[in-house]
């Protein structure tokens, strides 16, 4: 039995492969539409969620599973006072497969240590958020044709946010990436990244405070909101949730094959003007988020369609 909390879970080729698998499956839907029946997946989300707990859902339905779960704490045994590890063991009676999101750091972990059945780790704070990344990382694949080659600029909230830390790992593991880190001083990318991931393996990076002074090197670039509930005062969030907006005149500088990516929800950080332009990626990336999610229930269920 596998669990995932990591995209660092999945070898390289193990990753091709679940890629492909989600390749075969946005083509052929029919061929996996009953692969999960009478199979069970819960939902367990500690913190709201929109996009991640219902692509989840949309996924094991169409496979043909059920899902049952909670959308947050309060509705849950949590509030009253029932441990992660507590529960994730009554899971198990229920569910053939789980996805956890949990606003502490090493949650997911810690039920996986315990659990009989498989755990997807759905987001554990600022730490991971590994779906997120393999979806990340199938709509480069599908639409760039490739995961090496690439100079990739990260925008916006690079200190909390999760995406950006899981997706810099998984990238990092291919061949010729180049990072730019753009970001106000405040929100930039962690030490530890740097320092344990890039530095450590001599991945070229550069950290920039203006977005129109690189737009027109970049491959893809991957917005991400300022986060409000990741900040402890209010004015510093003010201050810096408007720092980016992407719109038409920015993205004139960029090239005519680049590609934008955000993994949703957006605030102000991307004007919905730039929604008409075809290198707006975003909301195809939401659809590939649900055919990775099925690709991975699939192998984690050791589930094979024929």
């Amino acid at each position: 039995m596998r669990h995932l909390m990591s995209p660092l879970d999945f070898s390289v080729e193990e990753l091709d492969q679940l890629l492909d698998l989600a390749n075969d499956i946005e083509a052929h839907p029919e061929k996996y539409a009953h692969a999960c029946d009478g199979k069970k997946l819960a939902t367990l989300f500690y913190e709201p969620s929109t996009r991640t707990r219902l692509s989840f859902e949309a996924a094991m339905m169409n496979l043909g599973g059920n899902i049952f779960g909670f959308s947050s704490a309060a509705s849950s045994s949590a509030a009253k006072g029932e441990s992660v590890s507590d529960t994730i063991r009554m899971i198990s009676c229920y569910a053939d497969i789980c996805a956890m999101r949990h606003p502490k750091e090493g949650a997911p972990m810690v039920a996986s240590a315990v659990s009989s059945i498989p755990v997807i780790n759905a987001g554990d704070g600022g730490h991971q958020h590994p779906t997120q990344t393999l979806t990340d990382l199938l709509t480069i694949r599908s639409l760039k044709g490739r995961l090496d080659h690439l100079v990739i600029g990260l925008c916006g909230d690079l200190k909390f946010g999760r995406t950006v830390h899981s997706l810099v790992r998984a990238l990092a593991r291919y061949e010729h990436i180049t990072f730019i880190f753009i970001s106000p001083e405040e929100l930039k990318i962690p030490g530890y990244i740097k320092e344990d991931v890039l530095e450590a393996q001599n991945i070229p990076y550069k950290e920039v405070e203006r977005i129109e002074d690189v737009m027109s090197d970049l491959d893809i670039l991957y917005m991400t909101r300022v986060q409000r509930e990741r900040f402890f005062n209010e004015e510093d969030y003010i201050r810096l949730k408007d720092f980016y907006i992407l719109n038409n005149k920015k993205m004139k500088l960029a090239k005519e094959d680049m590609i934008v990516m955000h993994p949703l929800p957006r605030v102000n950080e991307i004007s919905v003007e730039v929604d008409k332009d075809p290198r707006a990626a975003y909301f195809r990336q939401v659809q590939y988020g649900v055919y990775v999610r099925m690709a991975l229930i699939l192998t984690l269920l050791e589930v094979n369609v024929c």
